[in-house]
């Protein structure tokens, strides 16, 4: 989440929660050029570095995570692309001249993405759903976001990495992870984590839960809708889906009637803050949009995706992109998750990560359980 400078004893601080910027302490305006080829801040004078040497790095290791991925289908872009990003920071690979493109990727690209994820989505998929379906999704959501939340202050986890992974086991991974960490209150190190172990269990999830079918009694369509219910990502969903002939499109339905969560989600934790006056939130904040800019994108993609305007074509460009995009912000994310720092409170991170995973997949069950009785 962007900081505010200054306190609340002194003068007015400075907002810096409307841009977008290319590494912390950049104050120039989210899309301009300067940002790619290096620029001095001004008022300061200080030399920011150019961001197209790390972008090309993250372009280079967003290939060869497909690459890899595509002569080792079971194993998604973005899990390889968390681990490209992580060895390089603690293989000291990520030299300072790399940091303000890395940063650019996981940030800038990530918002994006999370916006034309929006063009996925769109109200007729609701009534597909039925009221039923629905109901069962928004369970789902509502005991996974809050149990996880409450095991987090049980195992002592801060409050933001709690709410963090709460959000992405909950709702849709990555995506929804940095949606939610506008408003946690948190750091990159409390983001990367939560982004490295959603990512983690959504891969596992790509083998294990079609091993799982057979025992659990589930045909294709309850299969579909269990996958869309529990697994986090889009792109994760689809792959395991796709392994049960006969179940993609019912978890398609299911998984993108979850993310249509994320912006309610988003704006009730943003109030309740507010209202709660959450150590942390400082007086900036308070004053920030209740829904971060970018998930307001999210939104008018999803109105614009039901008004059926879009062609087919652009639809699908837009699809593709987005899933790039995700890709390549993962690699940056990645490059934020030091082994050193993961030590401190990864054990206990990963407990509520497991027990989360866990958690949304018996709820889920049940739920398809429910719905076909």
């Amino acid at each position: 989440m962007q900081r505010t400078e200054g306190n609340t004893d002194g003068p007015e601080p400075v907002r810096r929660w409307r841009r977008s910027q290319c590494r912390p302490g950049c104050d120039l305006a989210p899309l301009d050029v300067r940002h790619l080829l290096g620029h001095r801040q001004p008022g300061t004078g200080h030399r920011e570095g150019a961001a197209w040497p790390g972008l090309a790095a993250v372009a280079g290791a967003s290939a060869l995570a497909y690459a890899v991925s595509h002569f080792l289908p079971a194993v998604n872009p973005s899990t390889v692309a968390v681990l490209l990003g992580a060895l390089a920071v603690n293989l000291g690979l990520h030299r300072a001249v790399l940091h303000p493109g890395t940063h650019v990727a996981s940030h800038r690209l990530l918002r994006i993405a999370v916006v034309l994820l929006g063009l996925q989505l769109g109200l007729p998929q609701l009534l597909d759903l039925g009221l039923g379906g629905f109901g069962v999704v928004v369970g789902v959501v509502a005991l996974t976001f809050v149990g996880t939340t409450l095991l987090g202050r049980l195992l002592g986890i801060s409050s933001a990495r709690s709410l963090l992974i709460a959000t992405g086991f909950s709702i849709c991974g990555a995506s929804a992870v940095a949606a939610m960490s506008e408003v946690a209150g948190g750091d990159e190190d409390d983001t990367a984590v939560a982004i490295a172990l959603v990512t983690l269990c959504g891969s596992v999830a790509i083998v294990l839960l079609p091993a799982l079918r057979g025992p659990l009694g589930l045909d294709p369509s309850d299969f579909g809708r269990w996958v869309g219910a529990s697994v986090h990502d889009v792109g994760q969903t689809v792959a395991t889906a796709n392994r049960v002939d006969g179940a993609l499109t019912t978890a398609v339905v299911v998984k993108l009637s979850r993310v249509v969560l994320l912006a309610p989600l988003v704006a009730g934790v943003s109030l309740a803050r507010r209202r709660t006056g959450t150590p942390g939130t400082t007086g900036a904040e308070r004053r920030a949009p209740i829904i971060p800019l970018f998930v307001v994108g999210f939104l008018a993609a999803i109105a614009m995706s039901s008004t059926d305007l879009l062609p087919g074509g652009v639809l699908s460009a837009a699809k593709g992109l987005q899933e790039v995009l995700l890709v390549a912000a993962l690699v940056g994310l990645g490059t934020g998750i030091h082994l050193s720092r993961l030590r401190r409170t990864g054990g206990r991170a990963l407990v509520l990560a497991l027990a989360s995973w866990l958690l949304v997949g018996a709820t889920a069950y049940a739920g398809v359980v429910l719905l076909g009785a």
